[in-house]
Order: C-alpha cells, then sequence, then structure tokens
C-alpha cells in the first residue's frame, strides 16, 4: 500500500523562491554586503535604548493595533488613523493587499523587471501576473500597462523608486495613469526608497492618495529608517482599503521591539537626515565614477545602482565578490547593487573599473 502524503496546492509547484541577497562570508575574503539594500548605519538615536526596554517584554503579546506607532504616524502624515495599517515590512502589506484584492481567475499587473516579491505573493493568492516590461530606460511603461487592463485585473503595483532599477515616475506621467485606472483597480505605489529621493518632480505618494480611494501607499522602516531585521511597513489607503488590510494581517506580527524602534525612529528625523543625505552624496558618487569608466547608468534615486550585464551579470557578480563587496545579481539580466560605507563603495568602484577594462 503507497502511503499518501498531505496534499498541497498545486500553484506551490511553480511557485518562486524569494532569494535574499547574499550574505558576507563570515572567514573568507568578502568584507562587505552591497546585496540586500541595507542601511549600512546603527540604530538611529534612542532606537537602540527602546528595543532594548521592550525587550523586557518578550512574555507578553505587542500591541496588535500598534496604537502607539499608529498614532505617531497619523499626526506625521496628517491621516486618519483607521487610514493606517501595518505589517512584517512593506513586503508583508504587500502579501496583505494581493490577499485582499485576488484570487484565482483575477490578475494583478506590475513592471518586470520590479520587485522579486510580486509574482511570489500574487501565485500565492491564486492570482495570475501580468508583468509588463520596462522600457529601454529601464523605466515603467505606464501605456502598456493601462492598455494590460482588463475586467479580470484587480491590483496594479507601481514601484517608485524601482526596485532594482533605482527609477523613479514623475508627477505628470504618473497622474495621468491614476485618472485613466478603473476606479475599482486598487493601484498600490510602493515607495519603500521614497527617502533617497531627491528629483523635485516626483511627487509624493500620500499627496496621490488623499483624494483618490484606489490609490494605497507602501512605506517601510527597513531601508531608510534602518530597521530591516524587525520587520516592519506600514500602508495608508482609505479606508475600507485599510480596514481589510488589518483584516488579513497576521495577528501579533509585529513585535512591540518593533513598534517602540519604529516610533523612536521617527523621532530622530535630524539624524535621519544626515545619513540619508551621506548615502545621497556616496550615490553620486558611485555613479559619476561608473559612468566615468563608460557604463550606462540607470538613474537611480533610491539607495543602489543597476547595471544591466546580460550574460555577464554572474561574471561581474564573481569578481565583485573577489574584490570584497557582494552585490546582487539577477541571472541573464544585471546586477544591483546597494550603497554603503565609503569604503564598500571604493571596493566595488575598483572591481567595476577592473572588469570594464575586460570588456
Amino acid at each position: 500500500m503507497t502511503e499518501k502524503t498531505p496534499r498541497l496546492r498545486a500553484a506551490l509547484d511553480s511557485l518562486p523562491t524569494y532569494k535574499p541577497g547574499k550574505r558576507a562570508a563570515a572567514d573568507g575574503p568578502v568584507v562587505y554586503k552591497l546585496s540586500s539594500n541595507e542601511n549600512p548605519y546603527p540604530p538611529l538615536p534612542g532606537v537602540l535604548e527602546s528595543a532594548v526596554a521592550a525587550a523586557g517584554a518578550f512574555n507578553r503579546y505587542p500591541d496588535m493595533a500598534c496604537t502607539d506607532l499608529v498614532t505617531e504616524l497619523s499626526e506625521r502624515f496628517d491621516v486618519p488613523v483607521d487610514h493606517l495599517a501595518t505589517g512584517t515590512g512593506s513586503v508583508g502589506v504587500a502579501q496583505q493587499l494581493v490577499q485582499s484584492t485576488a484570487g484565482p481567475g483575477d490578475e494583478v499587473i506590475y513592471a518586470w523587471r520590479s520587485f522579486e516579491a510580486y509574482p511570489i505573493v500574487t501565485q500565492i493568492s491564486g492570482a495570475t501576473s501580468v508583468q509588463v516590461p520596462l522600457t529601454e530606460d529601464e523605466e515603467h511603461d505606464l501605456e502598456a500597462m493601462l492598455a494590460a487592463i482588463t475586467d479580470r485585473t484587480r491590483l496594479i503595483f507601481v514601484c517608485t523608486p524601482n526596485n532594482p532599477t533605482g527609477t523613479v515616475l514623475r508627477r505628470a506621467e504618473l497622474e495621468s495613469f491614476l485618472d485613466r485606472v478603473p476606479s475599482d483597480v486598487l493601484v498600490v505605489l510602493d515607495e519603500a526608497y521614497r527617502e533617497f529621493n531627491r528629483d523635485e518632480d516626483v511627487p509624493d505618494g500620500i499627496d496621490l492618495y488623499r483624494d483618490r480611494p484606489n490609490v494605497c501607499v507602501l512605506r517601510t522602516f527597513s531601508k531608510a529608517y534602518g530597521l530591516a531585521g524587525l520587520r516592519i511597513g506600514f500602508a495608508v489607503a482609505h479606508e475600507p482599503v485599510a480596514a481589510a488590510l488589518r483584516k488579513t494581517a497576521v495577528p501579533f506580527g509585529v513585535s512591540q521591539l518593533a513598534q517602540d524602534a519604529a516610533v523612536a525612529s521617527l523621532r530622530s528625523e535630524d539624524a535621519l537626515k544626515e545619513r540619508i543625505d551621506a548615502l545621497v552624496v556616496e550615490r553620486r558618487r558611485v555613479v559619476e565614477a561608473l559612468v566615468g569608466q563608460g557604463w550606462k547608468v540607470a538613474e537611480t534615486q533610491a539607495n543602489f545602482v543597476w547595471l544591466r550585464l546580460g550574460e555577464r551579470t554572474t561574471e561581474f557578480a564573481a569578481a565583485c565578490e573577489r574584490a570584497g563587496v557582494v552585490v546582487r545579481p539577477f541571472p541573464g539580466e544585471g546586477v544591483r547593487v546597494t550603497i554603503g560605507e565609503p569604503e564598500a563603495n571604493d571596493l566595488f568602484v575598483e572591481a567595476a573599473a577592473a572588469f570594464r577594462k575586460e570588456l
């Protein structure tokens, strides 16, 4: 008699696996990890202290409503408390969004390449991904995305700045796009890297959401705020959408440590600005060096740079690793390289220069 195994959903058979950025080897020559878009700085002033204090109550469940954090966010962004929802990083909230809007037979549209979690969270829900290729300039093709909308479309992800290319959408084109999307289709503006933007023509998604009930904005504490290890993100959306996100959230998913650290981070705005400004200066320096070497670099407003290398992607990543930095390869396409400490950036620029000479 053949022993039966538990029946699992067939949709999982072809589910892509999320690939985190490779870690720096603990005992090898690699020194710097530039593969995960992490903030290279330690926690902001007051954050570690709040986390240590919260750690003394690990025996208790956290505040499931994230009351203090939601109140702080409400005041910071001038939005109603019931327009806010939290989750385990913005990717956790993204999964809640798909679960709230799409199931078998429904479609989710997003640019490609964009954030690699989009196809995963879409397939988990049983919905169908509709991937719209980026333009030659590594930007969203909004006209093609509009043309891809059908009566089965339930959600559209718009990542700006886009991960992994760093490109952004400017006000006129984004507003025109939003005005033409059917009102019953939810548009999610994924702004995980918003704080690094320096293009004044790039709108703040929260300004766009205010009079558009079908617009939701995703933000995270993982990148600029440096809380990647605590897994906390949030969404700003009109009450029906925000309420659905609270329903689909994992109960007690956001730890009290993460909540308190996020509140303390929001209250360290001056220190945050200094760190972001320093990373933006480094970003400019790295881009200028790469352009000077002859690379075509996508215009980035994030804390990373993108090089499209095609079939030489894996080879380039290996060369960087030998030089002392781990980058994020997307085999057959290109590499994404986080802006890190100046020393790390120097090693990467040197590795890129050496590789360029071999082309």
